[in-house]
């Protein structure tokens, strides 16, 4: 299986609707990084991924973005390779 990296808040509702809709395709296990806990975790965020808003999901070693780019991924046919 492939691994999913989110970079994630407690109270984030994108965060909530990005787990959601990685189940529903398959995915079970998600590493939660909590950037709200830690202002390290927040600017290891920030240097991977040039942005400041959760979530930002990794999957494997790509940076797909926050949950809008992975709902836009999947519409361009593009996440599923991605999953495997």
């Amino acid at each position: 299986m492939v691994h999913v990296v989110m970079y994630t808040s407690r109270f984030c509702p994108y965060c909530m609707m990005a787990e959601r809709f990685l189940a529903q395709k398959g995915i079970s296990e998600i590493e939660k990084i909590r950037v709200d806990t830690d202002n390290s975790l927040m600017q290891e965020m920030m240097t991977k991924t040039g942005r400041r808003t959760v979530p930002q999901i990794f999957i494997g070693e790509h940076h797909v973005g926050g949950y809008d780019d992975l709902v836009a991924l999947d519409k361009q046919g593009e996440l599923a390779p991605l999953l495997g």
